[in-house]
């Protein structure tokens, strides 16, 4: 089985739409969408989208607690809402940072609704924490 989801927000500056396929993905995204703002901070890290989309997609929900992660894995099957938090700097600096201030790292959030009463998936979302 595939999932194919087609993208543009990966960069900003083009509309040439990325598509991943993937015999692995644990559930649908919907139509991928981003804030200006996340689109933003995405292009002055130097992130892919589409790259931090397929850990999405895969289950490397990022820098959530274990409970989180729990409730993910959860919500693949009950159809609740998936969220995954990425911090957008290196490896040594993430782990530099104790846990209580990793919030104050440039970071962005990919939250997938809930399904729908058809048990869709509709949207797949990147933004800011201040975009919530």
């Amino acid at each position: 089985m595939s999932n194919e989801t087609t993208t543009n927000a990966d960069d900003s500056r083009s509309q040439t739409p990325v598509t991943i396929i993937t015999n692995s993905a644990k559930f649908s995204l919907g139509q991928v969408v981003a804030t200006p703002g996340a689109l933003a901070l995405l292009q002055t890290t130097g992130r892919s989208a589409a790259c931090l989309l397929a850990r999405h997609l895969h289950g490397d929900w990022g820098d959530i607690c274990r409970d989180d992660a729990a409730m993910n894995e959860q919500a693949i099957t009950d159809g609740s809402r998936i969220m995954s938090v990425y911090r957008l700097v290196d490896v040594e600096r993430h782990k530099a940072t104790p846990k209580q201030r990793r919030s104050d790292l440039p970071t962005v959030w990919i939250i997938t609704d809930g399904t729908n009463g058809a048990g869709q998936r509709e949207a797949t979302t990147f933004l800011l924490p201040e975009d919530y």
